[in-house]
């Protein structure tokens, strides 16, 4: 998931919109001005309701963007850095890099978004209790009454226990403090959430097949969501307990074969696939990396143009590489690997390009991990 376009910057951290944003947008709009406002609020203008729908929308994008802020914040405070803030189809996500230091900054860290949600939705609740007992009836009652609806049932529904919500990693922080184990927390919070992912897939059918329509639908897909996040948690925690402790130099493949971006597609399938035991190809100038090359980008270029096109044309570009340093925590790269290059990072020091981490190192180092626990076990 990347941004389709940037927002800029808060409080230092880098903001992006994913285009799916867009159909949401248009969706709640559409919902507001063509049939919500006018159905509560009969009488008004076309242009009325397209302004109050458009309104609501924005605010309730603006709080959105605040409750993930909120994450970022605390996260900082509790020594976390923060790649990012991703407003997509299902919300918003800070990405985030490193793991809480204990249960308590989690717990602080996944609390403080249903919080700041919570807090919107009770101001706005606040607002339109007042505007009523002034007399104030009509659209900018009705806008409030929405976003104060709105924004408390984002935070109910952000403390469900089961990941990835926030309450997910509530119930990971609790079983963690119980138990002294971050696995096992992480694991069952995943575990929750397949099951409510199941749960949401099998009441929006309901829903769908009893005449709710395109909601149920929406439930469904939300729970197929869930659940596709839910496994991938639980994955990523099997994996990050296996790797914790490791470093990115432990693993790297040091010194690899690097290219120019000017070399041509064809050289590089005649001189360099069959004689390179990778399928990647950092592209490098005066020893800096600039781009990536993999045998999957190779293959979308037809045959009859491979002598025509560079590898600088088709590589992943020098803004879109994952880069990490060699004493960097392995477990700190790893969730920044599902980014450009297909799973690589390039690891750098001092500018220069010293190593390669590809899924074949990180599963070597995983398998060294399970036989370490074996022997140690006999």
């Amino acid at each position: 998931m990347r941004a389709s376009f940037r927002l800029g910057r808060i409080v230092g951290v880098p903001v992006g919109v994913n285009w799916s944003v867009l159909v949401i947008f248009a969706l709640i709009w559409w919902g507001l001005s063509a049939n919500l406002f006018p159905r509560s609020y009969p009488g008004r203008s076309g242009v009325a309701y397209l302004l109050a729908g458009l309104a609501a929308a924005v605010v309730f994008f603006l709080g959105l963007l605040a409750h993930e802020v909120s994450h970022a914040v605390v996260a900082k405070r509790n020594g976390l850095g923060v790649e990012g803030i991703m407003l997509w189809l299902f919300g918003g996500v800070a990405q985030l890099r490193g793991e809480a230091r204990d249960p308590g900054a989690e717990l602080r860290i996944a609390g403080v978004g249903p919080l700041v949600s919570l807090i919107i939705g009770v101001f706005f609740g606040a607002i339109a209790m007042l505007l009523g007992l002034a007399g104030v009836h009509g659209l900018l009652l009705g806008a409030m009454a929405w976003l104060a609806g709105i924004n408390l049932l984002l935070a109910i529904f952000n403390i469900l226990p089961a990941a990835p919500l926030d309450g997910g990693r509530l119930l990971r922080a609790a079983v963690w403090k119980a138990t002294g184990d971050r696995t096992r927390g992480s694991v069952v919070a995943a575990r929750a959430g397949w099951i409510f992912g199941v749960v949401l897939i099998g009441f929006g059918l309901w829903r769908f097949l009893t005449g709710a329509g395109v909601g149920g639908l929406w439930l469904a897909l939300i729970g197929w969501f869930l659940i596709g996040a839910a496994t991938l948690e639980e994955r990523q925690a099997r994996m990050g307990s296996a790797l914790r402790g490791l470093r990115v130099a432990e693993v790297m493949t040091p010194q690899p074969q690097t290219a120019s971006g000017e070399m041509t597609v064809a050289d590089f399938v005649d001189n360099y696939l069959f004689a390179y035991r990778h399928t990647a190809l950092p592209l490098t100038e005066d020893g800096r990396p600039v781009g990536l090359v993999t045998l999957d980008r190779v293959r979308g270029v037809p045959s009859d143009q491979r002598a025509s096109t560079t590898l600088e044309a088709v590589a992943c570009r020098a803004g879109d590489l994952v880069l990490a340093s060699p004493d960097e925590q392995l477990t700190d790269l790893l969730p920044r690997l599902s980014e450009c290059a297909d799973g690589r990072a390039l690891v750098v020091a001092e500018g220069n390009l010293v190593g390669i981490v590809s899924p074949s190192d990180i599963s070597r180092a995983v398998q060294r991990s399970h036989l370490r626990d074996q022997v140690a076990g006999r």
